[in-house]
């Protein structure tokens, strides 16, 4: 069964979870983590950077063999797949929050976590009657966004 990690005051939160998103899990920590306690707008503008190539998201834990890029002082990346799928969600979240009469703009992102979902096993057939594994990772997104107050 799938739910949310943290249970806040329903009055002034809006959630979103995106399942089954075929998207790496790794990159997607790496973004989570980038915008875990951002505003909403300054989220949406990070991850449109980030698509258009314009900023990387650094990388702190799964980085082996990534290269430092410019303007972030460690290894990092512009997983445009991962910003794109997150973004989708957050954009989700903002829209629960307009439905419940919360302004998007003034809130933050209180919690934000990939989880590992479901693997899609597949096989490559090799030569000599063999075969090589094949496998597709999905991963679950869940956003809850806080009002913050002044």
């Amino acid at each position: 069964m799938v739910g949310y990690t943290a249970h806040l005051d329903p009055e002034r939160t809006a959630k979103a979870y995106g399942r089954e998103l075929d998207i790496s899990p790794k990159k997607a920590v790496e973004v989570c983590r980038a915008i875990r306690g951002m505003r909403v707008p300054e989220a949406k503008e990070f991850l449109e950077a980030v698509i258009e190539k314009r900023r990387p998201v650094p990388y702190y834990r799964y980085r082996r063999g990534t290269a430092n890029k410019k303007g972030i002082p460690v290894a990092g990346g512009y997983p445009q797949k991962v910003a794109r799928a997150i973004l989708k969600v957050l954009e989700s979240a903002e829209a629960n929050a307009e439905h419940k009469e919360l302004d998007p703009d003034e809130m933050r992102i209180a919690v934000i976590a990939a989880h590992k979902g479901r693997v899609f096993e597949n096989y490559i057939p090799r030569a000599h009657g063999r075969a090589t594994p094949f496998n597709r990772e999905m991963t679950n997104i869940e956003i809850i966004l806080e009002e913050v107050e002044e």
